[in-house]
C-alpha cells in the first residue's frame, strides 16, 4: 500500500525543506561567534545537528503517506527553478546524513579534546555545514539545484580535509578539490545537454518527460549526456578510475573521515548517480540507449580491484578508504542493472553501507585518541585494552563482508537478486568475489586484535607484495613486518604493541570517553537493528515505493 501511495504522491508548499537549511547558516555564526567559549560552541553544535534530524524526520510520515513538502525560493532563469522538494529518494540520503550527523557531532567533541586538534572552530563550523550541503543535495528539485549544493560540500569539505595546514594535508585539500570540482564540471555540462534535449532539467520519477523519445531519436546525444552526469557525481562517488582523491584525503581527522565516506561526500556522489537513473533518465530509457552495462562493468571492476587494493594497506584508516571505494559501487552497481530488486539493494546500500563504516571509522578514531595506534601492525591483542571498541568494529567489518543478521547482509541480498532478475551471472561472481575479498581483509584485523600478541604477530598487511601500495624499494620493513613510512616516523610509535601486551581498561565501559563511546555503540546497533529486522526501519517502506514508481518494471518486461 505505501508503495502506491508514494508512487501518486501529491506535493505541498511547506516551509521545512527550506528550514532544514536556515538552521546550518546560523548555527555557522554561532559557533564563530563562541570561538572561546568550547562548551558553547560545541552546544551550537550538537543542537544545530538534532534540530536538523528533527526537521527531515518529521517530514517522514506525510512522505509515507504520499505528501511531498516542497520549498520554493524563486526562478534562476527561465525553465530552472529555485526549489527544494523532500520527496522519498531525498528523505532516504537526508535520513541518513541527518541522523547519522548527531553521533559524528557527539563523536567530535570527545576526538577533537582528546587528540588536542588545533582549529576547532572552523572544524565544527564547516562540519556543520558540510551536512547542510549534503541536505540540500538531497532535497534539490532538480539538476540545477543538486549542482549548487554539490559545488557548495565540495568547498565546505575541503577546510576539514586540509585541516591541520601542513604539507601533506594540503596537497591532498588540492587533490580533492581538483577532482571533486572537474566532477561537478562535467554534472554541469550533463544538465546543458538535457535542458537543450528536453528544455526540462526537474526530477520526475521514472524520467523526464520526453527525454525518452528524444533519447529514441539521437541516441548519441542522450549517452553522452548521460556519460557526463554519471560520471560528474561517480568521482565523489570514488569509482575507478577517478577514486584517488579518497584515499589521500584520509589525512584528516577521523571524524572527517567518517564525514566523508560513510555519511555526506562519497553518498552524495552515489545518490548523483541514483537521481541520474531513477529521476533523469528513467530506468527504461537508460537500458534502450545501453549505458546500463558499461556502469555496471566500471562499477564491478571497481568493487574487485579496490577490494584487492584494501589487502594491502597497513594503515588502518587507508584499509577503510580502499573499502569504501568498493563499498559505494555496489550502490553504483544496483543503479546501473535497472531492475526492481537491484535497485532496491543498492538504494538499501546507503544506510546499510553508512552504519557500518561510520562505525569502523568511529572505532579507528577512538584507537587512534586512546592508545595512538594507526597500523594494523601495531593491533596484536589491543582488543584486551579496548574491548567494546573492538567488538563495534568486528559487527561493523561483518557487515561489510554481507553476513547474514547484519545490515550490509540486507542490501547485498537484494543486490545478488537483481542480478539474477538481470539475466546475469557475472553479478554473483562479483558479489562473491567481493565479500571473500571483505573477510581477507578485515578478518586479520578482528583475529590480530582478539586473538594475536606482538610476539606471535606477522605484522604484514595481507599482501607482501607492491600490488596496490607502494613498491618494496620505497619502504623500510620493521623486524615485526611493519614498515617506517613518513607517516610512521612522524607519528613516533614504531615500538607498539606494547612489548609486555595492552593492559585491561580500569572499569566497565572505561576504555576511552562517553562522548566516543556512545555513538560507536549507538552505530553499531543501528548495524544490527537493519540486518536483524530492515522491514521495520523506515527506509524500506520509502525505498519500495521509489522503485515502485521508477518504471523499473519496464526493464524487465521489455
Amino acid at each position: 500500500m505505501t508503495e502506491l501511495v508514494l508512487a501518486n504522491a501529491t506535493t505541498v508548499e511547506s516551509i521545512r525543506p527550506g528550514l532544514v537549511l536556515v538552521v546550518p547558516l546560523i548555527a555557522l555564526g554561532l559557533i564563530f561567534l563562541s570561538k572561546d567559549r568550547p562548551n558553547v560552541r560545541e552546544a551550537w553544535s550538537l543542537l544545530a545537528a538534532v534540530s536538523m534530524f528533527a526537521i527531515v524526520a518529521s517530514m517522514v510520515p506525510d512522505v509515507l503517506e504520499g505528501t511531498v513538502h516542497q520549498t520554493t525560493i524563486g526562478t534562476f532563469v527561465e525553465g530552472i527553478d529555485l526549489v527544494l522538494r523532500a520527496d522519498a529518494l531525498g528523505m532516504v540520503f537526508a535520513l541518513v546524513s541527518s541522523g547519522l550527523y548527531v553521533l559524528t557531532a557527539l563523536y567530535s567533541i570527545g576526538y577533537m579534546r582528546g587528540h588536542h586538534e588545533p582549529f576547532q572552530t572552523r572544524f565544527f563550523a564547516m562540519l556543520c555545514a558540510s551536512v547542510g550541503a549534503a541536505l540540500g543535495v538531497a532535497f534539490a528539485a532538480n539538476i540545477f539545484v543538486l549542482l549548487v549544493f554539490y559545488e557548495v560540500l565540495t568547498l565546505a569539505t575541503y577546510p576539514l580535509v586540509a585541516h591541520d595546514e601542513s604539507h601533506e594535508a594540503r596537497v591532498s585539500g588540492y587533490k580533492y578539490l581538483a577532482y571533486a570540482l572537474s566532477g561537478g564540471l562535467a554534472v554541469f555540462g550533463g544538465m546543458l545537454a538535457i535542458f537543450w534535449l528536453a528544455g526540462d532539467i526537474t526530477f520526475t520519477r521514472g524520467g523526464i518527460e520526453g527525454l525518452s523519445t528524444i533519447a529514441a531519436e539521437d541516441p548519441w546525444v542522450a549517452r553522452a549526456a548521460f556519460a557526463l552526469l554519471a560520471g560528474g557525481f561517480a568521482v565523489k562517488a570514488g569509482v575507478m578510475p577517478v577514486h584517488a582523491w579518497l584515499p589521500s584525503a584520509m589525512v584528516a581527522p577521523t571524524p572527517v573521515s567518517g564525514l566523508l565516506h560513510a555519511v555526506a561526500v562519497v553518498k552524495a556522489g552515489a545518490f548523483g548517480v541514483a537521481r541520474t537513473v531513477i529521476d533523469v533518465f528513467g530506468p527504461e530509457t537508460v537500458a534502450e540507449i545501453g549505458m546500463g552495462v558499461p556502469l555496471a562493468i566500471l562499477a564491478g571492476a571497481t568493487i574487485v580491484i579496490s577490494s584487492l587494493f584494501a589487502l594491502r594497506q597497513d594503515n588502518l584508516k587507508a584499509r577503510l578508504a580502499y573499502s569504501t571505494i568498493a563499498q559505494l559501487s555496489y550502490i553504483v552497481l544496483g543503479m546501473a542493472l535497472l531492475t526492481p530488486m537491484a535497485l532496491t539493494g543498492g538504494l538499501l546500500h546507503i544506510p546499510a553501507h553508512a552504519f557500518a563504516k561510520l562505525t569502523l571509522f568511529l572505532c579507528a578514531g577512538a584507537l587512534y585518541v586512546q592508545l595512538e595506534v594507526k597500523y594494523i601492525s601495531e593491533m596484536p591483542g589491543v582488543a584486551k585494552r579496548m574491548p567494546v571498541t573492538m567488538t563495534a568494529f568486528a559487527v561493523g567489518s561483518l557487515s561489510m563482508a554481507g553476513i547474514p543478521l547484519l545490515a550490509g547482509f540486507v542490501s547485498k541480498w537484494h543486490l545478488l537478486w537483481g542480478g539474477a532478475e538481470a539475466g546475469t551471472l557475472l553479478v554473483p561472481a562479483v558479489l562473491v568475489t567481493s565479500g571473500a575479498l571483505n573477510i581477507a581483509y578485515f578478518w586479520p584485523i578482528i583475529y590480530t586484535a582478539f586473538f594475536e600478541t606482538a610476539d606471535d604477530h606477522g605484522g604484514k598487511p595481507v599482501l607482501d607484495n607492491p600490488f596496490g601500495g607502494r613498491s618494496e624499494k620505497s619502504m623500510a620493513y620493521r623486524a615485526d613486518g611493519g614498515h617506517d613510512d613518513h607517516d610512521h616516523d612522524d607519528h613516533g610509535h614504531v615500538e607498539l604493541p606494547p612489548s609486555d601486551g595492552w593492559d585491561r581498561p580500569t572499569g566497565r565501559l572505561q576504555e576511552t570517553t562517553p562522548f566516543m563511546l556512545v555513538p560507536l555503540m549507538s552505530t553499531m546497533t543501528l548495524v544490527l537493528l537493519f540486518g536483524i529486522a530492515p522491514d521495520h526501519m523506515v527506509f524500506f517502506d520509502l525505498i519500495n515505493g521509489i522503485v515502485e514508481a521508477s518504471g523499473a518494471e519496464g526493464v524487465i518486461d521489455g
